[in-house]
């Protein structure tokens, strides 16, 4: 068995924080991300919504960034196992970036949707 394989919490969360901070150095689009994430953090402080808003726009925005770190893992490590141009290398590539834009839309829909409750459109 990997001697990575079982560690205690503080071990993991360390692995999990120093990959998060690589892709943050290696990926634009995490940075860019990233920044609406804390746009979207500052409106919910400013507009005080309720906690149902704050868990939908947190759980959306959060699914993002979860996306796009996963893409980033994938392009990672398919661009290590096959440096070469590939088709099948490609396609896997295309999927996950299709993950992330989707993961993008439906966190602006769920913004979409705040935004309507806000000029209170009827529901």
């Amino acid at each position: 068995m990997s001697a990575w394989k079982n560690r205690g919490f503080a071990a993991r969360l360390r692995y999990a924080l120093q990959g998060f901070a690589h892709a943050l150095s290696q990926e634009h689009s995490l940075r860019a991300q990233c920044l609406a994430f804390l746009g979207v953090l500052v409106v919910l402080a400013l507009l005080r919504p309720g906690a149902l808003w704050w868990a939908l726009l947190l759980l959306a925005s959060s699914g993002v960034l979860a996306a796009e770190l996963l893409n980033s893992a994938i392009e990672r490590l398919a661009d290590a196992l096959h440096p070469a141009d590939s088709p099948a290398i490609r396609a896997v590539k295309d999927c996950a970036a299709a993950g992330v834009l989707l993961a993008v839309l439906g966190a602006l829909a769920v913004g979409a949707a705040f935004l309507a409750h806000l000029l209170g459109a009827p529901a």
